[in-house]
């Protein structure tokens, strides 16, 4: 089959977009509004774009995304990777609650202080990126009153809970990290195996 997206159709039952790039990392985004309001959302659209210096991004739809406007207005975030064992909480935190509505609070979940930047972290989860805003780039929506962004930032503070550390490297079988794939479906990654780069021979 072939479709030109936006122009002809899929004759599928869903759009079948989201389910060709995958898996997707999850990051559970945390940011707090000019008000002192504080939010917690996951995004599927998330990833690290840079290795030195560390940076992520995240990309927001609609017009009820308060992450990627409360990033716009102070300039910080924090990510927090989705442990397998934190499912129920992160699909909470989902709900479409109004802007002054504490998800944290909505999910059970408690708050913990960064070290860098003024968004929480959450407690239980054992890895956190604090971020400072790099560029925020405006995208494409074809509905004006629900805007598409993608928000990048530079990591400013990482932490790693000790108990996902095996050998000194992040074992990811000790938490199996979320990930989306398409339509309503998740996976975990619990295993993983080496192969060395062809340039590192």
């Amino acid at each position: 089959m072939f479709y030109e997206p936006g122009k002809t159709p899929h004759n599928l039952p869903h759009d079948p977009f989201k389910a060709c790039v995958v898996p997707r990392p999850i990051g559970w985004i945390s940011t707090i509004s000019p008000e002192g309001h504080a939010n917690l959302a996951p995004y599927s659209f998330f990833n690290a774009v840079c290795g030195t210096p560390p940076m992520v991004m995240f990309g927001a739809s609609g017009a009820s995304r308060d992450s990627a406007a409360n990033a716009r207005a102070t300039g910080e975030f924090v990510v927090a990777v989705t442990p397998k064992t934190m499912l129920r909480e992160i699909n909470l935190c989902s709900a479409p609650l109004a802007a002054d509505e504490d998800e944290f609070t909505h999910a059970g979940l408690e708050k913990l202080p960064a070290s860098v930047v003024k968004p929480f972290l959450v407690k239980d989860v054992p890895i956190h990126m604090e971020c400072k805003v790099f560029q925020i780039v405006d995208l494409p929506s074809p509905n004006p009153d629900k805007p598409n962004s993608m928000v990048i930032g530079t990591v400013v503070g990482l932490h790693i809970d000790e108990s996902v550390l095996t050998d000194g490297m992040v074992d990811i079988g000790k938490f199996e990290p979320l990930t989306r794939l398409g339509y309503q479906e998740y996976a975990t990654i619990s295993e993983s195996f080496t192969v060395r780069r062809e340039d590192f021979w």
